[in-house]
């Protein structure tokens, strides 16, 4: 998938599902638990014992687009691409991360946090702008941001929850991410599939329904 592929994909589904968690075994029947919900993007951070066997087992599944999140080096970008990511996230934004996504052809989301930011990731060749931590004034802030810089493409994580998630599109976001409001660290340890599949419903049909 090439990166403009994938921009358009996440411009059709809106939405990724972001798993951090420190259990192989638990990080894939979690995120079982999030596809049957409906999510068609996700994303494995790098601090996922095994991420790697993970994303090769996910990305041979007709109809999911499989990522890394917490990319931090050209290296993470060659092996998250070598197990077959789709897209690379990153914390923050590194050119030299960026550059390495792009000679790989797949998409870059470095996180930002100030406009400035945004802008050099966007010179740089990202992709996307991944939005993290949340600032204050959360969608508002976003309406802002985009007024005079109606081309970025602002992909907000931190935060954002079926209950807030179409303020967030409303207000111009390309797309969201659910983190931790869709993978309840206490569901994971208590093995409560059947309730993080019904949140990942929710978190879709919330990214769907107009504010």
């Amino acid at each position: 998938m090439t990166p403009d592929a994938f921009v358009e994909r996440l411009g059709q589904e809106k939405a990724s599902a972001i798993l951090r968690t420190d259990d192989q075994e638990k990080a894939a029947l979690a995120m079982e638990a999030a596809v049957r919900g409906g999510f068609t993007i996700v994303e494995f951070t790098l601090t996922v014992p095994g991420v790697f066997d993970l994303v090769r087992d996910f990305s041979k599944r007709e109809g999911l687009v499989v990522g890394t999140g917490t990319v931090m080096t050209p290296g993470d970008v060659e092996r998250s691409v070598e197990a077959g990511a789709e897209f690379i996230v990153s914390p923050n934004v590194d050119p030299e991360v960026i550059r390495a996504a792009t000679a790989n052809g797949v998409a870059s989301m470095p996180g930002t946090h100030t406009p400035s930011e945004m802008l050099l990731a966007h010179r740089s060749g990202a992709s996307l702008c991944k939005l993290f931590p949340a600032p204050a004034g959360g969608p508002v802030w976003v309406k802002a941001v985009l007024g005079p810089r109606p081309y970025l493409k602002i992909v907000p994580t931190n935060g954002v929850d079926e209950h807030n998630a179409a303020e967030w599109l409303a207000a111009g976001a390309y797309g969201v991410g659910f983190v931790a409001p869709l993978f309840p660290a206490d569901d994971i340890e208590k093995a409560r599939w059947g309730a993080i599949e019904d949140r990942a419903a929710r978190c879709m049909a919330a990214v769907r329904s107009p504010v």
